[in-house]
């Protein structure tokens, strides 16, 4: 984690039954496209914007949170929040960190909301019924994004999603940060910062194990990717129930699509959770991106990797 002025850090699919308008800026891409990586790497490197996907009747919808949190990022979203209804929302989080205190302004507005968090990438597939909005799995939560995770009442992490940790650093001298120099007030802006992480941690009912990995990982190393056990553990993960975070609406099921409704929701009720969830076409592979964003201004270094979660 790095921080200019005050602290920036580098940083399942769950499937909407029904035809939906997907508010993302620009281009949507299908799901197993060739261009959906670079396009969500790119996203990730850029400022923190929100948008709801609305999927009703069949489910209640999200807000994607995608890019890095800067110092306007808690403004705009109490900009997008202001005409909407988001009490007890989930909030699809794919990003690689941002400024500190930025992150624990934005996540303590979650947590005033009620929300439930997860990590995903929102897309958009054609169907046979029409466009249908859907959340990946493969993405990244880096850095702060972590804290803003840990701001959801309810808290999911699906397998194949990322969630890296490191320690907080001067943005202007992360790069190079054993050649660097600094003063005493620089030493005074990391100690202020990591009480107030440290602080928002224990609100926001996280374990100790969450600070005491992170500060563990300095700049010069690669970022720490959580296990399984570890998001038991630093209590980032609350749940393995995909339906606690985004649940479904219960709507008469067409005949020319499932089986009768009874047996369907017996099959349903038998499938592990990742039948559930968006998948991508056979054969085909979403590349992710080796690690991740260093600062708010950094490219995404091709040529490294993670350490490997214990």
């Amino acid at each position: 984690m790095r921080f200019v002025s005050s602290l920036k850090v580098r940083g399942w699919a769950l499937l909407g039954a029904t035809a939906l308008c997907l508010a993302l800026p620009g281009a949507i891409t299908t799901l197993g496209n060739s261009a959906y990586a670079g396009i969500t790497l790119e996203e990730r490197k850029l400022p923190m914007h929100f948008n709801w996907v609305a999927c009703q009747p069949d489910c209640k919808g999200w807000v994607s949170a995608v890019g890095i949190v800067t110092a306007d990022s808690p403004k705009e979203f109490d900009e997008f929040a202001r005409d909407r209804q988001l009490g007890g929302a989930t909030i699809v989080l794919d990003s690689s960190g941002g400024s500190v205190n930025d992150s624990i302004a934005l996540g303590r507005r979650f947590r005033s909301l009620g929300a439930l968090t997860t990590v995903g990438t929102t897309v958009r597939t054609q169907t046979a019924q029409g466009d249908r909005a859907g959340v990946m799995p493969e993405a990244y939560c880096e850095s702060m994004c972590v804290f803003l995770l840990l701001s959801g009442k309810i808290r999911y992490v699906p397998p194949a999603a990322r969630v890296r940790v490191h320690q907080i650093w001067m943005g202007d001298r992360a790069d190079d940060a054993k050649a660097a120099s600094y003063t005493a007030q620089d030493l005074m802006i990391v100690e202020r910062d990591i009480g107030r992480l440290a602080k928002f941690t224990f609100d926001m009912g996280g374990a100790g194990d969450l600070l005491s990995l992170a500060l563990s990982v300095p700049p010069w190393e690669d970022l720490h990717e959580l296990s399984r056990s570890e998001l038991r553990l630093t209590h980032l993960a609350t749940t393995d129930a995909v339906v606690d975070v985004l649940p479904r609406t219960e709507m008469p099921v067409p005949v020319a699509e499932a089986a009768p409704k009874e047996a369907a929701s017996k099959e349903a009720a038998s499938k592990p959770l990742q039948d559930r969830f968006a998948s991508k076409p056979e054969g085909e592979s979403v590349p992710l991106a080796a690690k991740s964003t260093k600062t708010a201004e950094a490219i995404v270094p091709t040529n490294a990797t993670a350490a490997p979660a214990k």
